[in-house]
């Protein structure tokens, strides 16, 4: 605080206004960044979520034909096998 005989001098008054002014301007910029920076991660983080999802989908899609190819290759083993008994 400015030392003055009045403390309510309008001077004084404008002064310490001004200084708690440029306080709260400058944490209203600290708390401005941070958020902004929070905002960039959940956008970083929405991306990577969505990719994600689509790289478990296209593998999902792609797994589906191994069970099939799996039950093909086992019932052609099984029709063979029948086939040569009974020809025996």
């Amino acid at each position: 605080m400015i030392d003055s005989d009045q403390p309510n001098d309008p001077v004084t008054v404008a002064v310490e206004l001004e200084r708690m002014r440029g306080t709260l301007e400058a944490g209203f910029a600290r708390v401005d960044g941070s958020l902004a920076l929070l905002v960039q991660r959940s956008d970083q983080t929405d991306k990577q979520l969505a990719d994600m999802e689509s790289r478990i989908d296209a593998l999902e899609r792609a797994r589906w034909p191994l069970t099939s190819i799996a039950a093909l290759t086992a019932s052609a083993g099984l029709l063979a096998t029948l086939w040569q008994l009974t020809a025996r």
